[in-house]
């Protein structure tokens, strides 16, 4: 018999958005989460199931039950022939690192924060950068789901195709994923190379970055030109660190802090902010080398509100120069540094982001400095304005005011994923008021 508990109270990591389910279940087993199925079924309740906690929006949230996946974080199988890794929906990528250097394998890409599940990572979208890479989901090559009445379905290209397109990015509203299976490749060290740039120097030759370096990404300060590129690269060398306590925490992260806080009471002090930490921090060339995992993921310090949108990547020149145009004609709108700026292959998942085009995902920041929330509002609503206008997709795990009618004009195969989502939970049993608004 699965035991539920009452009264937990859920909130994601940045601390943005919170609910009390009625009831919390911690399962171990399919049996478990089954009667947690049938138990919902006779109380025409709603089910959530949570990974991380991690997305910066009320993705996660509901009133009925939530199931937490962490007791079902088993790695299953391990195929050293086809370099597969199968393991259970709820492990913690952060647990699966270790595990994977030990038979000498590892993920070809990674997000920056690891404290998530392989269930809530492929969910949402979740993406890191290089042209030639797709988001994380597509490193997916098998996966089985549990539906809302019961049934374990095993989804691959070779079996049940339609519903492994949809749930490979599911939004969490298709059924419970029990298991995942990766496709993996040989260990790798990786070296990461930071320089400043300016932004036309880049906008100017992204092609060429984009060749040149396997996993490019680049930094742009808003209120100024000042732009940090960022290379990784497979290398053979021995791990380095470019890291520094007094650098990265004293001053990147406590007096930072502090002076965002000022700013609050202060707004025009952003503009000073974005240049005087980039002339502290980002003006030399740095270097680091380490296991793949070890550089791909770093910790995000700040409490902050997030979006990031896929745009077409040929449209990146013209929004982040429309977006700059917009900050200098309004100097009352601030924007905290910085802009992330990060590429990713096309595919054909049904919702990602990158249906059938290489994007651009084009990521800004408002930090919460001591948990204060600073205006953002004109910033945000300028920026979805943009990111509408060039073709873009928002990120399913980050906020965004998308409803159904957006997804549609978005989304080419949005039709066929919501006949597969109704055919699988026909009652509506796994949405909350996030995918209300997406599909109805």
């Amino acid at each position: 018999m699965v035991h539920g508990y009452k009264g937990v109270k859920f909130q994601n990591w940045a601390r943005t958005y919170g609910c009390c389910p009625e009831m919390y279940y911690q399962p171990t087993s399919v049996e478990e989460l089954r009667e947690v199925l049938a138990l919902a079924r006779q109380q025409n309740k709603r089910v959530k199931v949570v990974g991380g906690g991690h997305s910066p929006s009320d993705i996660a949230c509901t009133d009925g039950f939530m199931i937490h996946m962490g007791k079902m974080n088993r790695v299953l199988k391990v195929d050293m022939e086809k370099k597969q890794v199968t393991v259970e929906a709820g492990i913690l990528l952060a647990d699966l690192h270790p595990q994977l250097d030990k038979h000498g394998l590892a993920l070809s890409n990674l997000g920056a924060v690891s404290d998530v599940t392989a269930g809530g990572v492929i969910g949402s979208g979740t993406h890191n950068t290089g042209i030639k890479h797709g988001i994380l989901a597509t490193q997916v090559v098998a996966l089985t789901l549990l539906t809302a009445d019961g049934t374990v379905l095993q989804c691959s290209e070779a079996s049940n195709a339609d519903v492994f397109q949809a749930a490979r990015v599911h939004l969490g509203c298709l059924g419970v994923i029990l298991t995942v299976t990766l496709q993996c490749v040989p260990q790798f060290h990786l070296q990461e190379t930071s320089f400043p740039s300016t932004l036309r120097e880049v906008l100017d030759n992204l092609d060429s970055h984009l060749k040149k370096s396997e996993y490019f990404r680049f930094l742009w300060f808003p209120h100024s030109e000042n732009v940090s590129v960022i290379y990784q690269d497979h290398t053979n060398k021995p791990p380095s660190s470019a890291a520094s306590w007094f650098w990265d925490y004293a001053i990147g992260f406590y007096l930072l802090e502090f002076l965002l806080w000022i700013s609050t009471f202060l707004p025009g002090l952003v503009g000073w902010i974005n240049r005087f930490f980039f002339w502290l921090l980002f003006t030399g060339k740095r270097e680091s080398c380490n296991l793949s995992h070890q550089i791909f993921t770093y910790e995000c310090r700040f409490k902050q509100h997030v979006q990031d949108w896929a745009i077409p990547r040929e449209k990146t020149k013209e929004a982040l120069l429309e977006l700059k145009a917009m900050l200098e004609a309004h100097p009352k709108v601030v924007a905290h540094y910085p802009v992330e700026v990060r590429f990713a292959r096309g595919d054909n998942i049904l919702l990602s982001p990158c249906f059938q085009r290489e994007s651009c995902y084009m990521n800004i920041i408002m930090y919460r400095p001591y948990g204060k929330d600073v205006p953002r509002l004109d910033y945000w609503l300028a920026y979805e304005t943009i990111m509408k206008k060039v073709g873009g997709r928002p990120h399913w795990a980050k906020a965004h005011n998308c409803t159904r009618k957006d997804f549609e004009k978005m989304y080419p195969a949005f039709p066929k994923f919501c006949a597969i989502r109704e055919k699988l939970d026909p009652t509506g049993m796994f949405l909350n008021a996030y995918l209300e608004k997406v599909f109805y």
